[in-house]
């Protein structure tokens, strides 16, 4: 399954300056792991996230946001936001940003 190689590029330059990222193929796109987290990635032209179980709920309210369905079942802490809600640079920028919190908070691998 092919991804949105243009928003992978835009993700690389938001963590370009980071030298704890790795990128994995999973999931028919592609991820990008920090601290050797899974933190965002791309399927197909959606941006992937990972977040903190308990902010699933408020993120999953937020415009263009859905759960990540993978295999046909709801897994807690992943989203997809769809193309409306990271058209710009800040938006993205917020998502993986989070993103990359979440991964922070866990201990290196």
């Amino acid at each position: 399954m092919a991804y949105d190689e243009v928003l992978a590029e835009r993700i690389r330059v938001i963590l370009g300056p980071r030298d704890d990222v790795r990128e994995q193929k999973m999931f028919g796109g592609i991820a990008f792991m920090v601290r050797g987290h899974m933190a965002c990635g791309v399927i197909r032209d959606e941006l992937m996230i990972r977040i903190a179980a308990d902010e699933h709920d408020a993120a999953l309210a937020e415009p263009h946001v859905r759960v990540m369905d993978f295999s046909h079942r709801t897994m807690l802490g992943f989203l997809y936001v769809g193309a409306d809600g990271i058209g710009t640079d800040d938006g993205l920028g917020a998502w993986v940003g989070r993103a990359v919190a979440f991964a922070e908070s866990k201990p290196p691998k």
